[in-house]
């Protein structure tokens, strides 16, 4: 059996704050993913679910509920949960039972109903949860990101003004995205406007949390080729490492790095070796990447994983942004659905969002938000406790 594994559907459910059940966001997607690859329910072997852990019991047995939703058809289940980076693991899932022979057509699915405002830990008195804990002493995950923010700015010398026109680039091409749910665009002005939520970061430089839906059929080579779908986008490469000791960064929901320097050893950062293994399992490197797509949950963190993807050196970022590279039709395209910005984070199925993405971009099909030749991409992601993800797509 080919290693490769092919994406012959993709569907996603608009997001925005709906207020309905999360199974009718996966369901809708699920139904738009099998359209698109033009096969029926009945084929799927395998429904991997994202795990999301607001929406009560069905929501932990996500692979269940979603198969229970479709229609009983005596498919096998699994469901997956990794914080924000539940998506990728699912569709890893997915990937290894039909390398395993296990079965031809799987079915990938995440979907979240969120509340208004922070994802708040588990309630009660946990002391010995350090997400419990990050949020007893007031640091949540918008201080997070002010952190990184001006971690940037003080070793780097970007500025208030580069993280204003991450928000502006990505507010242009969301506009564009039927899709997305912020469907404004937004000036500089209106950004430097909105209101101080952690410093340096405003409002309009956080992203919102979101409901909403994706879904991914993927398949073995050979059943793509017997439908006539062998040239569909590859997964090329799932990368789900964990952080090498010693962390240099603080990662939510840590509240201290660790410390080494008595023993002599180099401190490692987990957002950049994600990619790093990505890359490896490819057989590609970053300059062979045309589009990315990233886990932009602040203005400046997309800067960062901008350069955790080796797409511009550590501290250049902001000089790729201020040439209009990171833009459709710039060098290195970053984030062309419009990002976390134009979208929120619906948990589960932020990861899974980014692939249906890639996948109609490397197709051609995303019109005034085109990247021009793609046949790479890349996605970024992060969960929490040592979860993330970066999924490379061939075509």
């Amino acid at each position: 059996m080919s290693n490769d594994i092919a994406i012959i559907g993709a569907g996603m459910h608009p997001w925005g704050k709906w207020g309905h059940n999360f199974v009718e966001y996966g369901v809708a997607a699920a139904r738009e993913a099998l359209a698109d690859a033009g096969i029926p329910w009945q084929d799927v072997g395998f429904v991997s679910g994202g795990a999301t852990v607001r929406c009560g019991y069905p929501g932990y047995v996500a692979g269940a509920t979603f198969a229970q939703a479709l229609g009983w058809q005596g498919c096998e289940v699994n469901t997956s949960y990794a914080a924000c980076a539940s998506g990728s693991q699912a569709l890893a899932a997915a990937r290894n039972k039909i390398l395993a022979g296990a079965c031809d057509v799987a079915l990938v699915i995440g979907a979240d109903t969120t509340p208004k405002g922070f994802l708040a830990p588990a309630g009660g008195y946990r002391p010995e949860d350090p997400d419990w804990v990050r949020f007893y002493l007031g640091i949540t995950n918008p201080t997070y990101f002010a952190l990184y923010a001006r971690r940037r700015m003080d070793l780097y010398g970007d500025t208030l003004e580069d993280f204003a026109a991450v928000k502006v680039k990505n507010s242009l091409i969301g506009s564009k995205n039927p899709r997305a749910r912020y469907r404004k665009c937004f000036t500089a002005e209106d950004v430097a406007a909105s209101a101080m939520v952690a410093d340096p970061l405003r409002l309009m430089d956080i992203c919102a949390t979101s409901d909403g839906g994706a879904a991914l059929i993927i398949c073995s080579a050979d059943y793509a080729r017997r439908i006539g779908k062998a040239d569909a986008p590859r997964i090329a490469a799932i990368s789900t490492v964990t952080p090498s000791f010693a962390s240099a960064v603080v990662e939510m929901p840590d509240i201290a790095t660790d410390s080494a320097a008595a023993a002599g050893i180099d401190a490692h950062s987990f957002r950049a070796a994600l990619p790093v293994k990505a890359y490896e399992e490819a057989g590609i490197g970053p300059e062979d990447v045309d589009v990315a797509e990233v886990y932009d949950l602040s203005t400046a963190l997309e800067l960062d994983w901008i350069e955790d993807l080796q797409l511009a050196p550590r501290g250049e970022a902001a000089q790729l942004l201020r040439r209009g590279d990171t833009a459709v039709g710039g060098k290195i395209p970053v984030n062309p659905s419009g990002g976390l910005a134009c979208f929120g984070e619906a948990v589960p199925a932020q990861a899974l969002a980014q692939v249906c993405e890639l996948t109609w971009q490397l197709r051609g099909e995303c019109g005034d938000r085109q990247v021009d030749g793609a046949k790479v991409g890349i996605t970024a992601n992060q969960g929490l406790f040592g979860h993330g993800s970066s999924v490379i797509i061939k075509r």
